[in-house]
């Protein structure tokens, strides 16, 4: 999360300076330890290999993967894995619960918007809430075209606007807005977004609303996880000052109490995410 830049002018935005602004978001993922949040999604990685109809032996890539969900669950299914972050300890956490499950993958570092593997490498490509965070969406989308092959699949897990994360990005947003320019990563949950970045290389585009469940202690319980350990909320409340740390502690308690189920106490908490299967033409 970083603070708005100037204006230039009255009415003229400034450039969008994307390597800094890439610096800065590999530095927050860099934070806390995203891999405490990650593993809780796990259940997300195995729907979206079913979704993609995985086959032992294709030769998948995950893009963006983090701690490894989505990697391990193609693994699982006896597939080619090559997993891949910018974040170097991401991929350390991946790399050990592969070796856990005696699971054969391979681990290398690399940028969603300039992949390091030759075009039409592999049969699948697939990211589960990763690659929706890149600044360049265009470039990332268009390096996950490049590297499957005609007939093969993209798969995707992206957050919705309107889901509890979409409102949480929201939240922090309302404190600390991005630079005039970028665009939000909640748009790879929409399906008018995707048509934009993808329509021209598919053969067809399958969006799916489907729900994450958050369950924690309390929301009290979510909050101090999250300050500790997701490093975009880590940066968020370490820019401000103690009237806004409590002011967006409050606003986040809001929100979860707006949609916690759970009714005793704990929470429960339904956060909608887009399963998205790609077939490349």
């Amino acid at each position: 999360m970083v603070t708005a830049a100037t204006a230039i002018g009255q009415n003229q935005a400034p450039a969008v300076n994307l390597k800094q602004l890439k610096a800065r978001q590999q530095d927050a993922w860099s934070s806390g330890d995203y891999a405490v949040i990650g593993t809780t999604l796990q259940i997300v990685g195995e729907q979206l290999c079913e979704a993609l109809d995985l086959r032992a032996g294709q030769r998948v890539l995950d893009v963006a993967a983090g701690n490894g969900n989505a990697t391990l669950a193609a693994a699982r299914r006896w597939c080619e894995v090559v997993s891949t972050d910018y974040v170097p300890t991401l991929l350390e956490g991946g790399r050990r619960r592969a070796a856990a499950e005696g699971l054969s993958v391979t681990f290398q570092e690399a940028d969603a918007e300039a992949l390091p593997f030759g075009t039409a490498s592999f049969d699948v490509v697939l990211s589960s809430f990763g690659v929706m965070f890149t600044p360049d969406q265009d470039a990332a989308a268009a390096e996950l075209v490049r590297v499957v092959r005609g007939g093969g699949k993209i798969g995707l897990a992206n957050w919705t606007p309107q889901g509890f994360i979409g409102q949480l990005f929201k939240t922090l947003a309302n404190y600390l807005p991005p630079p005039a320019g970028t665009k939000s990563p909640a748009l790879w949950g929409t399906r008018a977004r995707l048509g934009e970045m993808f329509a021209s290389a598919a053969a067809t585009i399958t969006a799916e609303p489907r729900h994450f469940v958050f369950r924690y202690r309390s929301a009290e319980h979510f909050l101090d996880v999250f300050k500790t350990y997701y490093g975009p909320m880590r940066k968020a409340f370490a820019a401000l000052d103690a009237s806004g740390q409590q002011a967006l502690g409050r606003d986040l308690l809001a929100l979860m109490a707006g949609m916690n189920r759970a009714g005793d106490g704990s929470l429960v908490l339904p956060s909608e995410y887009l399963e998205v299967v790609i077939a490349k033409r």
